[in-house]
C-alpha cells in the first residue's frame, strides 16, 4: 500500500468535516482512554487549524460557522465525559442533536392474510 493511499485525502473543508463527523460519531460513546483523549484532542487541533484554514480560503462563511459549531460540540463532549456523564447525542449537520430532539414513530406491524410473509400497510 503506497502512502498516497493509506490516509484519506479529503476534498474540501467540507469533505474533512464530514469525515470528523463520522469519526466522532462512532467514538463518542467509547469508554474514556488517555489514547481516546490523546485522538479527540488532535481532532479538534485539526478543526481549529487546518480546516478553518481550508474554510477561510474557501471564503465561505457557513462553514466556518460549522466549523466553530464542531469545536463546540466536541469540546463540550470533552467536558460531559471528564465529569464521568454520558454524552446523550450526536453530531449530525456540524452541530450537537439530541438523542430526544427528533419525534419518535410507532410502526405497527400488520401482516396480512396470504402465502407471503410481506409486511402491509392496511390502507
Amino acid at each position: 500500500m503506497t502512502e498516497s493511499n493509506r490516509y484519506y485525502q479529503p476534498q474540501n473543508s467540507k469533505d474533512a468535516m464530514r469525515q470528523i463527523e463520522k469519526l466522532f460519531n462512532q467514538y463518542k460513546d467509547a469508554p474514556l482512554t488517555q489514547e481516546l483523549m490523546d485522538y479527540h484532542l488532535n481532532l479538534i487541533n485539526q478543526l481549529n487549524t487546518d480546516i478553518r484554514q481550508a474554510a477561510q480560503q474557501e471564503a465561505i462563511p457557513e462553514r466556518i460557522r460549522s466549523v466553530d459549531s464542531m469545536i463546540a460540540a466536541m469540546q463540550k463532549w470533552q467536558s460531559i465525559r471528564l465529569s464521568g456523564k454520558a454524552y446523550n447525542g450526536k453530531m449530525e449537520h456540524f452541530a450537537f442533536v439530541a438523542n430526544n430532539a427528533r419525534p419518535k414513530f410507532k410502526r405497527r406491524i400488520h401482516k396480512m392474510k396470504g402465502s407471503s410473509g410481506h409486511r402491509a400497510s392496511r390502507h
